[in-house]
């Protein structure tokens, strides 16, 4: 029945966002229908709709495109009697005009489904046109397109001139809407709402100044909060639920906490924790504000720290809560050259022992920072000394051991050292305000 309902509905923002998405993975219009109670024809013509055209590079006409590059021994395209090299190792532009042999690569997947480049591994290189699904362009041309559906009056100028001459006496009259619609219903062939859409246009004869009420209303100021659909499509496939299934297939990836933790209540530095679940071992990093933006420099600056490589090992999956500055999946899921990195999942709201390790780690912070303290003193390199710290203390719940002698067994060695942490000895572990005092 659910299925049945949906089917009669609109695509979404959170839908044309999963499409995007699957069709990354390469998955088929049928999958990508079924999961959406859509039809599979309903996803192609969605995707043939609304794909983006990029048109080829001039690169695209160089002679390393050319089907014929390996075994051409072309020489003098350019006119050049003493030029000895040949054509495809020459800068000159000539040769590409003159040469009538050339004939370039061809690619026949947006001719098929499913139609765009999105699953195609070869696309950042290519110079030959790509067709590429993006779900806010999708999303933003199918929005103009319903309002410029209904811009306008959908009636000819006859039909328009006999309601006019049918509403326009009543109403000056003094007959309310209603009454003329109660008394009319059969004979007019619009809503009432569209009745009040063409007196706004002053398509009749009658004004609005002729209804009794309709001046004294002020126009409602409309809402600037995101509907829920936009506020929830971050957790598009990223909730708990999806979190514990992904861990059912795939019981020995590495799962990696994360959090912030604030100083004050206005606006300034905070904390960005990382925790590894496997060994406790914490990460902190110093953030400037509090904000997606930051968020996801941070995250691009310790790929950059740590190695493409080692980061897609260790940080296989990222669960964190629903705060706004965790909000931006994409960007922290993938590079900037869209190369994926991680997977990104959300725990239930209220719900935060479902990430309770890293939650009680937060307590050893609060040792050194107390909540409502400002962080705006503080470097990276004294969060490092913390981390550091909280790091080489021994846990009941390891067995005596600490983070960093377990991090020596279950994650790389190099991430510690490259990410400025160094362990200290037992005697020497401080958690108090005087850590962090210059």
């Amino acid at each position: 029945m659910a299925n049945k309902k949906k089917k009669k509905r609109h695509l979404t923002l959170t839908d044309r966002t999963y499409i995007e998405q699957e069709l990354v993975r390469g998955s088929t219009f049928r999958d990508i229908g079924k999961a959406l109670g859509k039809d599979p024809s309903t996803i192609s013509k969605e995707v043939r709709l609304h794909y983006e055209v990029i048109k080829e590079t001039p690169s695209a006409h160089h002679c390393h495109s050319c089907l014929h590059f390996q075994e051409c021994e072309k020489q003098h395209l350019c006119g050049s009697i003493v030029c000895n090299r040949y054509c495809k190792h020459c800068g000159t532009s000539y040769k590409l005009r003159n040469c009538k042999d050339q004939s370039f690569f061809s690619c026949s997947l947006p001719t098929k489904p499913p139609y765009v480049c999105n699953a195609c591994e070869m696309r950042q290189s290519c110079h030959l046109e790509k067709h590429m699904y993006r779900a806010n362009k999708a999303q933003a041309e199918y929005e103009e397109t319903l309002v410029n559906s209904r811009v306008g009056i959908n009636m000819t100028r006859q039909e328009l001139e006999e309601l006019d001459s049918m509403i326009s006496p009543l109403i000056k009259k003094g007959q309310p809407l209603s009454h003329i619609f109660a008394v009319h219903a059969d004979d007019i062939p619009v809503c009432r709402r569209t009745l009040y859409n063409y007196l706004d246009q002053r398509v009749f004869e009658a004004r609005n100044i002729d209804l009794h009420r309709r001046v004294r209303y002020k126009k409602r100021r409309p809402s600037n909060s995101p509907s829920r659909d936009i506020q929830q499509r971050y957790r598009n496939k990223r909730t708990y639920k999806d979190f514990e299934f992904y861990m059912e297939q795939h019981p020995d990836a590495s799962v990696v906490e994360m959090d912030t933790v604030k100083g004050t209540r206005e606006a300034g530095k905070c904390l960005m924790t990382l925790l590894f679940r496997s060994c406790n071992f914490m990460l902190i990093i110093l953030l400037p504000r509090c904000s997606q933006e930051c968020v996801v420099n941070a995250i691009n600056s310790l790929v950059e720290t740590i190695s493409l490589r080692l980061f897609r090992k260790y940080f296989e999956v990222i669960l964190t809560d629903n705060g706004a500055e965790f909000k931006n999946p994409w960007d922290i899921e993938k590079d900037s050259e869209g190369r994926h990195r991680c997977y990104v999942f959300y725990c239930d709201p209220y719900a935060s022992n479902q990430k309770g390790k890293l939650e009680k780690n937060h307590e050893f912070i609060r040792y050194v920072i107390p909540k409502g303290k400002s962080m705006q003193s503080y470097t990276q390199a004294d969060i490092n000394k913390l981390a550091s710290h909280i790091n080489s203390t021994a846990r009941d719940s390891l067995n005596g051991a600490t983070p960093f002698a377990l991090a020596k067994l279950l994650i790389d060695k190099r991430i510690p050292a490259l990410t400025g942490q160094f362990e200290v000895s037992p005697d020497d572990v401080l958690l108090k305000p005087e850590l962090l005092v210059k």
